[in-house]
């Protein structure tokens, strides 16, 4: 292979690289969104109150790169340090209820302890200019349009036990204009005035309204699947300000 043709073939495949960050503009512009699901919430919330101590609390997303030019780009961890909400939980953990939410420009990329926590998959060491890249693209009006809806939700709208009698709870995702419920396995300890709540689930963009990035016919692409982590510590008797209800959540 040429000199000549091999400079013109590396510009495509640096191109792609700076246009698929992990949350690149989608393919084409999603469908006019179908109006959200009435929450299942209950209707009085019952129990002890707690409040979500952002400062304590670490909710983390691995997103995936995928197709045969893979190779070129990155995985990547998105983190929230800053969650807010209110928990209420009854001495049946069955009737207990959250209410958490994120802002969205507050989400940080690819920090490098994340990184590492996270596995080989996600080595440290990502140049700032790609983790800049990568969030400019995700707040973008693309994707999760920061600008509009400036907030995620997670609601809870039911709790149930699992196969293993562990607690599941049934939460309503709310990301931009759209609403999904899924299934969240959790494990939670309360000790004193402190509420401890932890969990993982695999989730598809696909199922939260969201449309993963495609280039060349699927050779450079986000993969569908991400892998959700959270750890959320609140306590009892206290009403910080930042736990105060949002205006902006649909």
């Amino acid at each position: 292979m040429s000199a000549a043709y091999k400079i013109p073939q590396l510009a495509v495949v640096l191109l792609a690289v700076l246009l698929a960050g992990c949350a690149s503009r989608p393919a084409r512009e999603p469908p006019p969104p179908a109006p959200l699901p009435a929450s299942a919430a209950p209707a009085q919330v019952q129990g002890r109150e707690f409040r979500v101590d952002g400062t304590e609390s670490l909710l983390t997303i691995q997103v995936y790169k995928g197709g045969p030019l893979s190779r070129a780009g990155h995985n990547h961890v998105i983190a929230s340090h800053t969650l807010m909400g209110v928990a209420h939980v009854p001495e049946d953990p069955l009737r207990a209820s959250f209410d958490v939410h994120m802002k969205v420009e507050e989400l940080v990329v690819d920090e490098d302890e994340l990184r590492v926590q996270a596995g080989p998959d996600f080595p440290p060491g990502v140049p700032e200019d790609a983790r800049l890249g990568t969030k400019r693209n995700m707040l973008s009006g693309a994707l999760l349009d920061a600008d509009r809806y400036p907030e995620i939700g997670l609601q809870s709208e039911a709790m149930q036990r699992g196969a293993d009698g562990g607690l599941e709870a049934q939460v309503r995702v709310i990301v931009r204009d759209r609403a999904a419920s899924v299934i969240v396995p959790l494990k939670y300890e309360i000790q004193g005035d402190d509420l401890r709540v932890e969990g993982a689930i695999p989730l598809k963009q696909t199922d939260l309204g969201l449309t993963p990035y495609s280039l060349f016919g699927g050779a450079l692409r986000v993969a569908d699947e991400i892998k959700v982590r959270f750890k959320i510590v609140a306590h009892a008797g206290e009403t910080p300000a930042a736990a105060e209800t949002p205006n902006s959540r649909p």
